[in-house]
């Protein structure tokens, strides 16, 4: 088989990149080792910047999304037993973040592919990508008992922290960057309505929690958890009861539960491996770069990542210039970093850590007082949170 660009990963990272280079007249193949149903299974981020809203509309996979998705124009800080609204609508001179989960996002994208079709191989075996180095790539992959081979001009690497991509470069031809957090999330999706409009992050006594959500049906509640602890250990009860401890009066009386669909511990850990091409193989979202879900960087940094790496490839293909693939790495990374500060950050301002002490809670208590009263304070907040644009 021959395309110019092979695609390992069929996440958002991979369909979207996929989406956008069709768009562009560039042929692509999808390789991913899981099936449709695995993937879509992953329940993860919901919360999208601008910038991946215009990229999903640019892939002609928005329709859905700007139905029936919930624009957000803030997000409230609850410390002290009070809330306290961040206007991001207001402090970033319109923009706003749209809650839509990532299942549906990779729901769409791979409708559209359907649609267009392009093809993905799912439940591929022994995936490796070969010869990165050269000028004549491959992607070799095992199905249904026979062995197949991709020859392309570039490949994505778009599979995951825990992907083959990253796994087949040369020790010595990488770095990486990490830092792992005593704690971990334990989060609970619930058909149930939000508790309120808009996400509430919570730092209290007791620890983290974060009110998001789905839709206006659909809720996702978290808490900050030890990382001993095991999902078994939380009932569903259990969960609500430790969540009503750490809100406010009215959030607590607005609060309505139900079974959970789901419910799981994340650890929480910040990652960067550099650079992020290797010859002719390009890094793209969570194998190259993991963000704690505090600042809601996750996806959008993996949008942001294959909106460059698609700009670069059209540059290439249709002016015959190599700058945009030269560059992706250097100006990838300027945004990742940036994210990944914006994200320790509110991981340090907003948990409470075993081992800091009283002088260390109440440097986080100023902080957030100021963040909350200080114009500059909550405009550097917004404008992190909504995300920059794509430059």
């Amino acid at each position: 088989m021959r395309t110019q660009v092979a695609i390992i990963g069929a996440g958002p990272a991979g369909l979207l990149l996929g989406q956008l280079l069709y768009e562009a007249g560039i042929d692509n193949v999808i390789v991913e080792q899981r099936s449709p149903d695995y993937v879509l299974g992953r329940i993860r981020a919901g919360v999208l910047e601008q910038v991946t809203v215009d990229l999903l509309t640019q892939a002609k996979a928005d329709k859905r999304m700007h139905a029936e998705g919930l624009p957000h124009d803030g997000i409230e800080l609850l410390f002290g037993g009070k809330r306290h609204r961040i206007d991001l609508h207001e402090l970033t001179g319109g923009k706003r973040v749209m809650v839509y989960g990532q299942t549906e996002v990779t729901r769409d994208l791979m409708e559209a592919r359907e649609r267009a079709g392009l093809l993905t191989v799912y439940e591929a075996q022994d995936v490796t990508p070969l010869e990165f180095g050269s000028e004549r790539p491959r992607v070799r992959y095992h199905k249904d008992g026979e062995q197949h081979e991709i020859s392309c001009d570039f490949i994505a690497g778009c599979d995951g922290f825990h992907g083959v991509c990253r796994a087949s470069i040369p020790a010595d031809s990488i770095r990486n960057y990490e830092k792992v957090y005593p704690f971990g999330w334990l989060g609970i999706l619930a058909d149930v309505p939000p508790v309120s409009h808009e996400l509430i992050y919570a730092h209290t006594e007791r620890g983290f929690a974060l009110c998001s959500q789905r839709s206006a049906t659909r809720s996702r509640y978290y808490l900050q958890v030890p990382l001993t602890d095991k999902v078994e250990n939380w009932s569903d009860e259990a969960f609500w009861d430790e969540l009503r401890l750490r809100l406010d009066p009215e959030a607590r009386d607005h609060l309505v539960t139900g079974a959970s669909l789901e419910k799981s511990i994340a650890p929480l850990r910040s990652f960067v491996s550099e650079p992020m091409r290797f010859g002719r193989m390009f890094l793209a979202g969570d194998a190259a770069h993991i963000v704690p879900p505090t600042g809601a960087k996750g996806l959008n940094l993996a949008a942001s990542d294959v909106g460059y790496l698609s700009n670069a490839f059209a540059e290439y293909y249709q002016q015959r210039s190599s700058e945009g693939i030269d560059r992706y790495s250097e100006v990838s990374l300027r945004r990742v970093w940036k994210a990944e500060r914006f994200s320790w950050w509110m991981t340090s301002l907003m948990h409470r850590f075993p081992d800091s002490g009283d002088f260390d809670r109440k440097v986080q208590e100023a902080e957030l007082d100021y963040l909350v009263h200080s114009r500059a304070g909550s405009t550097s907040l917004a404008e992190n949170y909504v995300g920059l644009p794509l430059n």
